[in-house]
């Protein structure tokens, strides 16, 4: 994968009048994982969004190696920034090696011909995600885990340096939300992909993340590696959560431990 810087300088985001992101700067480290993590309406998938070249910034810029993303041509984007949205839809019926298959749209010219790199980019998509077996199953039969899979091999297909993924392990069981973030953690160490993904279970942010930032309130409260800044003050500041903070025994990372009101010793 090459090497792209990827920055967010001064960005304002929002809807219907209201900003959402104030004034946010922060630069994407290259190569690595980066989860976005924060409490619910503190601005973590506008963000994304505006990243993604979904929104508009009202003032402020993203820039992508030092060139504004909304002013690049839109199939230029899509050949370095990859998106996997909050909740997909595939259309009724589609098979998996179809859907899958759409990620190439931004690599081919106006007759949509199909080439020898495109099946080889899928096929490449298919085997990453553990997904080939499934390559003529209704997308619509498919279990939970199976789908997100599906999903991030079409992502994967495009052949991006930049792949964003707006809380890819909400609704799966925990079971699938692990088996998604090691994929995901295993497309980035072996083919080097800058993964950015907004995430709810922080305990899972300090696990899988590189660089974490936090955000309130529209704003960075902190980021930095999870070692470095995850505290039970930044927890309690961020997520209004009581907690203690301990090293996790399996990865040597922060393991949040929320203390409620009902503390039994036993």
């Amino acid at each position: 994968m090459t090497e792209r810087t990827l920055e967010t300088v001064d960005l304002t985001l929002g809807y219907d009048g209201v900003d959402i992101v104030h004034d946010l700067s922060t630069e994407i480290p290259s190569g690595k994982v980066t989860a976005i993590i924060g409490a619910n309406a503190s601005g973590k998938s506008t963000l994304l969004r505006g990243i993604a070249r979904l929104m508009t910034p009202r003032s402020g810029s993203v820039l992508l190696d030092g060139a504004s993303v909304h002013a690049m041509r839109s199939g230029d984007a899509a050949r370095v920034i990859g998106l996997l949205p909050q909740a997909p839809i595939a259309p009724d019926g589609i098979t998996v090696g179809d859907l899958v298959g759409r990620g190439r749209y931004p690599h081919q010219g106006w007759f949509r011909r199909w080439t020898e790199a495109d099946e080889a980019a899928v096929d490449a998509a298919l085997e990453a995600t553990g997904t080939a077996d499934l390559v003529s199953r209704r997308v619509d039969e498919l279990s939970g885990g199976q789908r997100q899979r599906v999903w991030i091999a079409m992502a994967l297909a495009q052949e991006t340096d930049i792949l964003l993924l707006d809380e890819p392990t909400t609704y799966l069981d925990v079971n699938y939300q692990i088996e998604v973030l090691d994929l995901l953690a295993d497309l980035n160490r072996d083919r080097g992909t800058t993964v950015v993904m907004v995430l709810h279970e922080l305990g899972l942010a300090c696990r899988y993340a590189d660089h974490l930032i936090a955000m309130k309130d529209g704003r960075i409260a902190a980021e930095g590696a999870p070692n470095d800044i995850v505290t039970a003050q930044l927890v309690d500041d961020v997520f209004s959560l009581a907690c203690d903070v301990i090293e996790d025994p399996r990865s040597g990372t922060p393991m949040v431990i929320p203390l409620g009101r009902h503390r039994l010793v036993r």
